[in-house]
Order: structure tokens, then C-alpha cells, then sequence
């Protein structure tokens, strides 16, 4: 086997190479269906997976909220959610997973995305033989599509176009109680120091748009640097925060308020502070509870009413209302699920 992997690393991407079919291939059933993925490629796909290895934490959930947990045979070391797939046999990180191991599960199917896996692992393992469906999501709506396109794909059709509309029913729901209120000018901070945000062709973007927010931040680049300065120029109404605990956001925002020019923003000094669960992160269907937590910190009075008669009555699960300085340490964690 080190042989093998040896070979494929010493061959320039695009080469040919003459390399066996590897065992996964032949363990590949007969009948197969031809699909397109979200990377723009022809993936031949069995028409019945039984074994699944997944390569990003986004569709290690995917696989979960489809109910198909049972077919996933191996993960990376960053799938922690839900927390059962924390017990799942591990493959190695997102970038550098170990092709030895995966080939050891003897998946029917890989599943990658193109914001967090290689473009070389992928081609490593489709000249081993094996099936990879690549997704790439740019919005919210990208996401909702992948659950559907996978359910499909994976005999989970019903459960993927259940879930995919319940959370289109939610999206709905939330467009229509922010409707008449401007969008707060915000940033999303990614990384305090050096200070990282987000450009505005990436899901996050997108997810702030739905959340009633437009970030000052507009590049074509993912995840554009900002200096200080620049973000005081343009005077955000809100700083966001993604966090899974409390205590670690609070102690950020204490840090941050000390130092030159983060004191000096006014978003910072009134506390115009907003956290939500790092769920946020993920191209998920989790995605949709965090948007939904934003929208009730940056807009609390469209949720102040009354819910319309008949309306799904829901707990609300994030924090809402803004957020002073002096109250951020007891923001309480969020609870993080598929609903």
C-alpha cells in the first residue's frame, strides 16, 4: 500500500498514470448512475451505497440528518457533530486525510467539499477507483439543494426533501418577520488577530443576508484580512461572533475591548456584541437554527409579536436583544441540533 500512495504522490496532477484499480474499485457494484456534482464533475455512483467515508464535518452531518449514519464507515478528526460521529473510525484532517486509510474502509462512496478537501485528494482517489461526490455550496440555499441531491442520491429521498422543506418552511417564516427592517451593517469576525472576515460570494454572506444583515465587508475574496483601521472607517453596527461556549466569547470580547482601535468602535464600547453557535460555520443544516438565532439578536423586535394564529410555536434557543459589555459573559451556550 505504501507503494501505491508513494506512485500517486510522485505523479503530477492531471497525469495518466498506470496504476492499478485499487481494492475499492472492485468492490464498486456493477450498476452505477451517472451525476453531476456540485464541483461541476461526472461522478459514477453505485446505485446502491452501502459504505460511505466522508471527508468535512459538513457532510459527516449531512449523512446524520439523512438518518444514514449506519453507512458511514469512516471521518475526519474534525467531525464532531452530532456527537455520535465522534465515535466513528477517523481518516486523518480535512486537508491531509490518509488515502491508506480510506482506501482501508473500502467506501462505495467518498464524500468531499470543495471548501474544505484538496483538489488533489479528490483526484488520488477517483485513480484508485472510487466514487467521489464533491459539494460546494455558495448559499443558503446551496445547502438545502446538497440535502436534497444527497438524499436522492443516497436512498434517503423522502427524509432529504422532508428536512430540505422544513427548512425552507423556517426560512420563510423568518423572511417574512424582517420584512420592512433595514439590514444592520455588520462584521463577521472569523479570526480577531489578524483580524479575518468574510467576502461576499461565500455562504456566510449569504446566511447574513437572511439573518437581516449586510456585512461592510464587500470582496470578492472568502476570507479577506482587514486592518483596524479599515474597520473603523466603516463603523459597523454590529461585530458577530461565532462561539459554541459563553465563557470563551466572553473573555474575546473582554481582550479585544483593550486593545487600540477595537476600543474605539462604537459597536464595540455599546456592546453591540452578537454570538451565535459556531454551527454557523458549517454549510449545514444546522446553518439555518444559527440564522435564526442572529436575526433574533440583530432585529428583537420582529420576534416581540405574537406568533400568527396556527404558527409553529418554537423555543428560542439563542440569545436575543443586544448584547452589553457588561452582560456578555453570561450569554448562554447554544444548543446545537438538526431539528
Amino acid at each position: 500500500m505504501w507503494l501505491l500512495l508513494a506512485l500517486l504522490a510522485a505523479a503530477p496532477l492531471g497525469a495518466q498514470t498506470n496504476i492499478p484499480p485499487g481494492k475499492g474499485a472492485s468492490r464498486v457494484p456493477p450498476a452505477t448512475i451517472a451525476v453531476t456534482d456540485e464541483a461541476g464533475r461526472s461522478v459514477q455512483v453505485p446505485a446502491e451505497v452501502r459504505r460511505i467515508v466522508s471527508l468535512a464535518p459538513n457532510m459527516t452531518e449531512l449523512v446524520y440528518a439523512l438518518g444514514l449514519q449506519a453507512k458511514l464507515v469512516g471521518v475526519t478528526d474534525y467531525c464532531d457533530y452530532p456527537p455520535e460521529a465522534r465515535t466513528k473510525p477517523r481518516v486523518g484532517g480535512t486537508m491531509n486525510p490518509s488515502l491508506e486509510q480510506v482506501v482501508s474502509f473500502h467506501p462505495d462512496l467518498v464524500l468531499a467539499s470543495k471548501q474544505s478537501n484538496r483538489k488533489e485528494t479528490v483526484e488520488n482517489l477517483e485513480r484508485l477507483g472510487f466514487a467521489v461526490y464533491t459539494a460546494d455550496a455558495h448559499t443558503v440555499a446551496d445547502v438545502l439543494a446538497s440535502l436534497r441531491r444527497l438524499g436522492g442520491l443516497l436512498g434517503a429521498r423522502e427524509q432529504g426533501e422532508t428536512l430540505a422543506n422544513d427548512l425552507q418552511r423556517r426560512l420563510s417564516d423568518l423572511e417574512r418577520r424582517l420584512a420592512g427592517h433595514p439590514p444592520q451593517r455588520v462584521v463577521f469576525v472569523v479570526w480577531p488577530s489578524p483580524l479575518i472576515s468574510i467576502g461576499r460570494h461565500t455562504f456566510l454572506a449569504d446566511a447574513l443576508r437572511w439573518a437581516g444583515a449586510e456585512s461592510v465587508v464587500d470582496t470578492p475574496q472568502d476570507w479577506p484580512r482587514l486592518s483596524i483601521e479599515e474597520l473603523i472607517r466603516q463603523e459597523p453596527e454590529f461585530l458577530i461572533f461565532a462561539s459554541s461556549h459563553a465563557d470563551e466569547s466572553a473573555r474575546t470580547f473582554e481582550d479585544l475591548r483593550e486593545q487600540p482601535g477595537w476600543r474605539d468602535l462604537k459597536a464595540m464600547r455599546e456592546g453591540h456584541i452578537a454570538v451565535v453557535s459556531e454551527a454557523v460555520n458549517r454549510p449545514s443544516p444546522r446553518l439555518v437554527e444559527a440564522i435564526e438565532q442572529l436575526a433574533q439578536q440583530l432585529h428583537p423586535d420582529a420576534f416581540r409579536a405574537a406568533p400568527a394564529r396556527g404558527e409553529e410555536k418554537r423555543e428560542n434557543r439563542g440569545t436575543s436583544g443586544r448584547v452589553p459589555a457588561s452582560r456578555l459573559a453570561k450569554v448562554q451556550e447554544c444548543r446545537s441540533c438538526v431539528r
